[in-house]
């Protein structure tokens, strides 16, 4: 009988008795450490992460808006995901005004566009996703202060209905009918400048001259006006695509070939994050799969889309549905974006309005 008994119980329980030695004890985890520059090194796992930062409470993000590459579904469902609040802080503040406002709002989290965040870098703490490995070299910084989430071209949008395909910027000023926007002040507007530098490529580098030029010779012929009177509109073609996506019939969006300009946007986390765990667990959370391709929901471009695609991971059917890209594009350098930046400055208000 003892024997029977102990042949049923081996599996469960140990027992000396029947001569059941005791697993061997896990190994402990190391402790966490909610500032370490990489999941592996801080958390050992996903689950110790997100543990850690639900314990935090809250993630602060600022300059959101959730109608930009789709935000508010990200942030939606990253709650939902994590059971994380998230504090949403001024959703229309520039990349400049973000890192300005950082000491008194205490964002755990930046969004930027790379010029503003190769020049505060020291700001942030390093931090390398989980996808590190895909992200192309050019947009992401060695030590891992930022690194690219999403990029996008600068793109015409255009109403059919009222005028046809522009092939070019050339085609704004030199054939009749387009009435074109820029998305914004030039001075002050990333969109609007990017949308100026676009039109001064000259073989793929930039001449801030030409792009002024366009433009003033638009707003000499009256026909360079606000965007809610613009047959064209200058922008990101996430955003272009997104006003396609509400009238289909009417908007549609091309991307000159001879300008495809893009930029990326890139993430940092504050060196001063209240909530660091959390901070880091949004990151793995935009640069996963998952978060990446609700960015292309939202017409961006992934930045982990080429490693996407070659996996079978990538949302095919949405990538389907994106504006085609003539090319690789091209990307300014800081001494051409400084440069093109100092040249408006000058320029642009004196020759174009």
């Amino acid at each position: 009988m003892t024997v029977r008994i102990c042949a049923a119980v081996t599996v469960l329980i140990a027992s000396a008795g029947c001569g059941v030695s005791s697993p061997p004890a896990e190994k402990p985890l190391p402790p966490v450490n909610v500032k370490a520059a990489s999941m592996k090194q801080g958390f050992t796992t996903l689950d110790n992460l997100a543990a850690t930062a639900k314990r935090e409470g809250s993630l602060t993000v600022i300059g959101l808006p959730r109608d930009w590459v789709n935000y508010g579904a990200i942030i939606d469902a990253f709650t939902d995901k994590y059971g994380i609040k998230v504090n949403e802080l001024e959703p229309g503040a520039s990349s400049r005004r973000e890192i300005d406002a950082a000491a008194q709002l205490k964002p755990d989290v930046f969004d930027l566009t790379l010029d503003v965040a190769v020049a505060d870098a020291a700001k942030f703490a390093p931090y390398k996703v989980q996808g590190w490995q895909d992200l192309p070299d050019h947009i992401k910084d060695p030590a891992g202060a930022w690194y690219g989430v999403y990029g996008a071209y600068m793109s015409l949008g255009y109403d059919r209905r009222k005028v046809p395909a522009p092939a070019s910027f050339a085609d704004l000023a030199a054939k009749p009918g387009y009435l074109v926007a820029l998305d914004g002040d030039p001075l002050h507007s990333a969109a609007a400048f990017d949308g100026v530098m676009a039109a001064s490529l000259v073989s793929g580098v930039p001449q801030p001259q030409r792009g002024v030029e366009l433009f003033a010779k638009l707003k000499q012929a009256g026909r360079l006006t606000d965007p809610a009177k613009a047959n064209v509109i200058v922008d990101w073609d996430h955003l272009n695509a997104a006003r396609s996506a509400r009238d289909a019939e009417a908007w549609k969006v091309t991307i000159p070939r001879d300008a495809p300009l893009g930029d990326y946007h890139v993430q940092a986390i504050s060196k001063d994050a209240p909530h660091p765990a959390a901070a880091r667990l949004w990151q793995e959370f935009l640069f996963s799969d998952e978060g990446q391709n609700l960015l292309q929901k939202g017409w961006a471009r992934p930045a982990r889309g080429e490693a996407m695609l070659m996996r079978g991971t990538l949302d095919a059917e949405q990538a389907a549905k994106m504006p085609v890209a003539p090319g690789p594009p091209v990307l300014l350098t800081i001494p051409q974006t400084d440069a093109g930046k100092s040249y408006l400055k000058k320029r642009w208000t004196q020759s174009v309005r």
